[in-house]
């Protein structure tokens, strides 16, 4: 039997994300999940094209996940990490060390992805204050360097190193840690490496490499900041200014890891390997949030050697085992490797489905990569009146700032990718013509 959901109750006093309180924008109640559906409770059913915001790649109800967190439950839902480990923890780590490239040996579990950029932050800074220890001719390096147009998450140190003119954080002024930022690359993906794309870059450290601790980025795509694809030649020449100048390299792959860009991780895209690895969203499936920050052995020592002497950092619900448990099981499924195939076929299909979308006048522009079809669009959206539109179509999109986009399920079948694509060009014939061919992208999760 459905659920009676108060949505009056909910309307004024339950904040959703990215809302006003005094102008909420609609929702929508769930009462289940499964596969890549979505069940409302007045028993409508949704093809999910977020994954949940990019993080349920198995789809909803899978029996792996389920069964793992199920045994767990009963075994130990939760214990401090600080003096105690346990069986879920150290089989996730292994499976993480395993992953993700040699360098990267020692795993720090945190609960979501801004804090583990949060956590990179931290490492970072301290690693530098260890080398000062250990060589008082070493310089304090203490800021990070960035790109444009990027975005790391909603906690202070994340915010720091989103977008500083376009993103929703600029309101909080000087409450944020200043860092520096230069331009975001231009080069699409697939492209040989403009001459003077990494320009900036080099100038930034070139002039500053002394106080920089470490430069992020998302690779390879760029995602609430635009679902920007751009050059693995960027990757490869930015982790080679990073040795040049000794400044550590810190990948987000919160969004793009475990296959979202058509490889395990976006970094093997440019065959190159970062000096600390943020990870999250995709890590459980989406079933219970988890993320965790990995760093090489010359990290970890750096840190180790740091007045402090350890990492200063502890999450009351570090390694919490239940979600460990599921990520355990995520990660199995991931590595039987099926979704190579997947993610081949889901950019395939949408390539081909999403190419005429080009010839709508509202659209600016059409990309794909791996299991991300995005349609940029020459105007802002209306979030709301869009959201409604696809509802009525029977498909969950959620659109931001002048982009439709999905992300779906690995696990989506032909007939239900084809629902979202073609939802995706009636909402988008619906919109205005361009009035403007500027960028209004922006920073917005929403």
């Amino acid at each position: 039997m459905q659920p009676t959901l108060d949505f009056d109750f909910d309307s004024n006093h339950i904040w959703h994300p990215y809302t006003s309180m005094t102008r909420a924008l609609p929702v929508y109640g769930v009462h289940s999940a499964l596969g890549c559906e979505l069940e409302l409770v007045d028993g409508r059913k949704l093809v999910d094209g977020t994954s949940s915001w990019w993080a349920c790649v198995h789809g909803y109800g899978h029996p792996d996940i389920l069964s793992a967190m199920e045994r767990q439950l009963h075994q130990l839902s939760h214990v401090m990490f600080g003096g105690i480990t346990h069986s879920p923890a150290i089989e996730l780590c292994q499976k993480l060390v395993a992953m993700t490239c040699e360098p990267l040996t020692k795993v720090f579990l945190c609960d979501s992805g801004s804090i583990a950029v949060e956590v990179a932050i931290k490492m970072a800074v301290q690693y530098w204050q260890g080398k000062i220890a250990s060589n008082p001719q070493a310089t304090q390096k203490q800021r990070i360097l960035t790109v444009k147009k990027g975005y790391h998450g909603d906690t202070f140190a994340a915010m720091s190193v989103c977008d500083p003119e376009g993103g929703m954080h600029t309101m909080f002024g000087d409450a944020v840690t200043k860092q520096w930022f230069v331009d975001a690359p231009q080069t699409p993906f697939g492209e040989v490496l403009q001459v003077d794309d990494l320009s900036s870059m080099r100038e930034m450290l070139a002039k500053h490499h002394q106080d920089i601790a470490a430069v992020i980025i998302e690779p390879i795509m760029q995602g609430a900041g635009g679902m920007r694809f751009y050059s693995a030649d960027y990757l490869k020449g930015l982790r080679s200014l990073c040795d040049e100048f000794k400044v550590l390299l810190i990948l987000d792959e919160i969004a793009t890891g475990f296959g979202r860009t058509g490889k395990l991780f976006a970094y093997e895209h440019a065959d190159i390997t970062p000096d600390i690895l943020c990870l999250g969203k995709a890590l459980t499936g989406g079933y219970i949030s988890l993320a965790a920050t990995l760093c090489s052995d010359e990290v970890a020592r750096g840190i180790s050697q740091s007045p402090a002497g350890v990492f200063m950092h502890g999450p009351t619900f570090m390694g919490n085992p239940l979600a460990c448990a599921a990520a355990c099981a995520s990660l199995d499924i991931i590595n039987r490797c099926e979704w190579p195939t997947q993610v081949s076929a889901i950019e395939q299909q949408m390539r081909e489905e999403l190419k005429d979308a080009a010839n709508i006048p509202s659209v600016k522009d059409v990309r794909v990569l791996g299991a991300v079809g995005v349609l940029e669009m020459h105007q802002s959206v209306n979030t709301a009146q869009l959201q409604q539109q696809f509802v009525d179509l029977g498909v969950w999109v959620r659109p931001f700032a002048n982009l439709i986009y999905i992300m779906p399920p690995y696990t989506i079948s032909t007939s239900q990718l084809s629902q979202l694509t073609s939802a995706m060009k009636q909402v988008a014939a619906t919109i205005g013509a361009a009035t403007s061919s500027e960028d209004s992208s922006t920073i917005s999760h929403g």
